[in-house]
């Protein structure tokens, strides 16, 4: 005669322990994986000055994944002609306290003529706690082999990003 336990077969409790297992590694990983990290506000404009280019009030827009941020750029010069996807070298510098901390890149989209010129997202370094402001950096574009120099007439508003 066969018995029938109430135990359940060692392969049966292999599988429902080894389930149990990843299921608990899973919790784990999902419990120590970075978390976005916040940046406030996330966009901000500044009045820049670029001399014989022209200048106006530009839109900053960042975003931050633990001590990696970017920043894109809409300005208000308008493009002399058609320019290529990523043909634009650019810095934006900004102002750390003291120090500065440089965002950049060669990304752009495709410009056509007279439409906003366009930069980023441009990459740079943060720590917890900074606060840049571009009011009292510049943001150097490199267009045709031209620099064009654009210099803040202002901080931005509505106020410096902070990072988290």
């Amino acid at each position: 005669m066969i018995s029938k336990s109430a135990r359940p077969s060692v392969r049966r409790r292999f599988g429902i322990g080894a389930v149990l297992a990843a299921g608990s590694l899973a919790a784990a990983g999902l419990a120590f994986a970075p978390a976005a990290a916040a940046v406030a506000p996330t966009t901000a404009t500044v009045t820049f000055n670029c001399g014989l280019y022209g200048g106006g009030a530009a839109t900053l827009t960042t975003e931050q994944t633990g001590t990696s941020a970017t920043i894109t750029v809409t300005s208000a010069i308008a493009a002399p002609l058609p320019l290529a996807a990523d043909s634009i070298s650019s810095t934006l510098t900004m102002t750390k306290g003291t120090s500065t901390t440089a965002f950049t890149g060669t990304r752009n989209p495709a410009i056509a003529t007279g439409a906003p010129v366009i930069v980023g997202p441009l990459t740079g370094t943060v720590a917890s706690g900074d606060s840049l402001d571009a009011g009292g950096g510049s943001l150097v574009m490199v267009i045709f082999g031209i620099n064009v120099t654009c210099t803040p007439t202002g901080n931005q508003s509505p106020g410096p990003f902070v990072y988290e």
